[in-house]
């Protein structure tokens, strides 16, 4: 049994790139994932199993029932990734149950030290950082449109199929038209290196978390965790909040490169559309004098607004004068008239030089984000072989160890303008 193989098996079939996998395992020989005493079938070696997931992305395997089958004919692709080609390859359910059971917060260990490998190599400097999310449907027939399902996109009803999944928005602008749909699943929210395009950190949430309630939780563990001299965070629109925009000025100390939302702006809408009486109350559609309500602090906005309610609902003496609203508003019939909002504390925006060259400079290497997640999704993350919150974030976070795995690989070889090659630097790599 302790006999070793006497040829090799990767010369022999001439398989060149599945040799150079062997670069890849090697930055991985310190990494140790917890083995669990279980009764029944022997014991896998955890980290045989990451390698082969990870082989799994870069060969472009969407099944586990492909790689099984991938490692069962090939035994180059079973040693490459440690397996004993004399015994039995580990069966699907061993993957299936790996990514399952697996603590997310060791692989994440595994992305960290990555990470750490590369500032170490001076690949990374984390001075341009840009955050985005990813959408990731979940294996269910509800995504499916050709099924017949009822109340397909009702959000009180989850996918019998995957019941972590939350209902999501996906926008896209097909002929530079708008187009919004629905689907069932989560989102990877992502901080990229803007000047390396590489992923730093990374994290799984189901669809319905929304992308600016991430932001503050996500850098306060990225500089626990790097301590990165941070010049500048970019991101779009989704972003654009008083409260992240003051954490990115007073708390990080760097330079907000956020595109403006209009509906977040002090007024919503030009100044020159909004009409005011002497004493400065709101005059609303119908050319009647709105009552104030005074001002209030909007927590979830970070602001402190004032506010007015229509007259007709909440003045009796217009309720005299008026049976029914002069403009037949709709909100008159369906609730009690319309409101009105102004902003009246400072903007944190006064602060931000927007049309500047820096701020168009800076805010061009956003498009980055698009390029990483362009390479993430060549290696299958946005098609999960699994099911559940915590099978869909494991399998995630290996498609970032993936990419930042293959980057170490080419910077440890003198090929630092390769660290992006994903797919193409180990068939091309020579030894």
């Amino acid at each position: 049994m302790r006999q070793k193989v006497l040829f090799s098996i990767d010369n022999f079939l001439d398989l060149k790139s599945l040799h150079n996998f062997n670069l890849l395992f090697d930055n991985l020989e310190n990494v140790q994932l917890t083995h669990y005493k279980q009764t029944g079938r022997k014991p896998v070696q955890r980290e045989f199993l990451l390698n082969s997931l990870i082989f799994k992305n870069l060969k472009s395997i969407t099944k586990l029932t492909e790689l099984y089958h991938e490692l069962v004919d090939n035994p180059s692709a079973a040693l490459c990734c440690g397996f004993d080609i004399r015994k039995p390859i580990p069966s699907i359910q061993r993957f299936s149950t790996f990514l399952k059971n697996t603590p997310n917060k060791e692989l994440v260990q595994i992305r960290n030290q990555l990470v750490h490998q590369l500032i170490d190599s001076k690949i990374i400097e984390g001075k341009f950082l840009s955050i985005d999310s990813c959408t990731i449907l979940a294996n269910a027939k509800e995504n499916n449109l050709k099924t017949n399902v009822k109340n397909r996109f009702d959000k009180s009803n989850f996918p019998k199929g995957d019941l972590d999944a939350r209902l999501g928005v996906m926008i896209t602008f097909p002929k530079g038209k708008k187009k919004v749909d629905f689907f069932w699943g989560y989102r990877n929210h992502t901080v990229i290196d803007a000047k390396t395009e590489l992923p730093i950190w990374e994290i799984t949430k189901p669809a319905n978390v929304q992308d600016s309630t991430m932001f503050i939780s996500i850098f306060d563990l990225l500089e626990n965790e790097f301590q990165f001299n941070i010049e500048a965070v970019l991101a779009d629109g989704l972003y654009d909040t008083a409260s992240i925009l003051k954490y990115i000025i007073n708390s990080l100390k760097a330079k907000p490169r956020i595109s403006i939302n209009p509906r977040n702006t002090q007024q919503g809408k030009d100044d020159k559309e909004l009409r005011y009486t002497k004493s400065g109350n709101r005059i609303c559609e119908a050319n009647l004098e709105m009552l104030s309500r005074g001002t209030f602090y909007d927590k979830k906005q970070d602001r402190w607004r004032h506010k007015w309610v229509c007259p007709l609902h909440h003045s009796k003496k217009f309720q005299h004068k008026y049976i029914v609203c002069p403009v037949y508003h709709p909100k008159f019939f369906e609730q009690k008239g319309c409101y009105a909002y102004k902003r009246v504390d400072d903007d944190i925006r006064k602060e931000i030089d927007y049309g500047s060259e820096s701020f168009k400079k800076d805010i061009n290497l956003r498009t980055g984000s698009e390029r990483v997640f362009s390479r993430l999704l060549t290696i299958c993350m946005q098609n999960p072989s699994v099911v559940g919150l915590k099978a869909t974030a494991n399998h995630c976070t290996i498609a970032h160890i993936t990419v930042l795995l293959v980057a170490l690989t080419a910077a440890k070889n003198n090929f630092k303008d390769q660290v992006r090659f994903i797919k193409s630097f180990l068939p091309n790599f020579k030894t």
